[in-house]
């Protein structure tokens, strides 16, 4: 496995696992909201229905959001060679390996590399769009050297 599959994998998997646990929140929540109104004996009962209503609401707002992550994710093609920076672009840096593909996220594989998932929406991701090997992006008067696009 390439080192590209090997992180694409990786978020993949953190993805999955972070949908099935707001899933299983969810349902969990679901149960306690049918299980509170069926005991619904005052102020008490109707406080504490309103507090599990709220929870899945926020739940399912995250629920939501990941697997809108999922779907996008799901949409990079990580076969695609270029010789510049797209969605999708393991890339070294001078600063470490950079992922444009998500949210932020920074994992460490098994080998002990480093790898930083961002956005091509974010102000690095952004400044990174379209670079070459030895071209550089500033963000924060930090300085980023393309070494290599994977």
């Amino acid at each position: 496995m390439t080192l590209k599959e090997n992180v694409y994998n990786h978020y993949r998997q953190l993805i999955d696992e972070k949908i099935s646990l707001l899933s299983r929140t969810l349902n969990e929540l679901k149960e306690s909201s049918s299980n509170e109104t069926k005991n619904t004996a005052g102020d008490k009962h109707e406080t504490a229905l309103a507090m599990l209503q709220i929870e899945q609401e926020n739940t399912g707002r995250q629920l939501k959001e990941a697997l809108e992550q999922q779907l996008l994710f799901s949409k990079i093609d990580i076969t695609v060679k270029t010789t510049y920076i797209i969605q999708g672009s393991l890339v070294k840096t001078n600063r470490g390996w950079l992922f444009l593909s998500i949210a932020p996220a920074k994992i460490k594989l098994d080998d002990g590399t480093t790898v930083i998932a961002l956005s091509p929406q974010s102000p690095l991701g952004k400044q990174l769009m379209g670079l070459k090997i030895k071209d550089a992006a500033e963000v924060n008067n930090i300085s980023y050297v393309v070494e290599e696009i994977v």
